[in-house]
């Protein structure tokens, strides 16, 4: 099961959150920077998977992550989940984010929070993976997207 997934810049800015287990801000404003902490000191070619920080669990949990330009892509799992999977999965988010967003940059996360919950609504939801089919998530974004333009545009005012 995913406990976390974190998006921070290269300087541990935090750019987009999603905890999926109740952790108070203090708390999760720690486990941010135990996470930046932990990702960032690690050479680009060595594994995307070590054991998660003690505020998320310790060796219970792994953090999976990937280091896209400016960002870095974080996931806290358990051990029920598979690294690959996970790694597939980060993947296929980014690679929606950047269809829907068209070259997606961090100041994409940062305006447009909403779209990127409903993107990321459309993968996971309560911790859980629902669809890693990027052609159907992103069929479901254009969906709601429409949805919304529809309901913006009133004929006659």
């Amino acid at each position: 099961m995913i406990k976390a997934i974190l998006v921070f810049n290269n300087h541990g800015k935090p750019r987009f959150l999603r905890f999926y287990q109740h952790f108070p801000e203090d708390t999760q404003q720690q486990i941010v920077r135990e996470t930046f902490h932990l990702v960032s000191k690690r050479d680009d070619n060595v594994c995307n998977f070590l054991e998660g920080g003690s505020l998320i669990g310790g060796s219970d949990y792994k953090l999976i992550y990937r280091h896209y330009a400016t960002l870095y892509f974080v996931f806290c799992v358990d051990s029920s989940e598979s690294e690959l999977g996970i790694l597939d999965l980060i993947q296929v988010f980014v690679e929606t984010l950047d269809k829907c967003f068209e070259n997606v940059c961090e100041l994409d996360l940062i305006f447009n929070v909403d779209k990127v919950h409903y993107i990321l609504h459309e993968m996971v939801m309560g911790g859980m993976v629902l669809e890693t089919n990027m052609s159907e998530v992103i069929t479901q974004v254009e969906a709601q997207s429409k949805l919304e333009k529809s309901e913006l545009f009133i004929p006659g005012f």
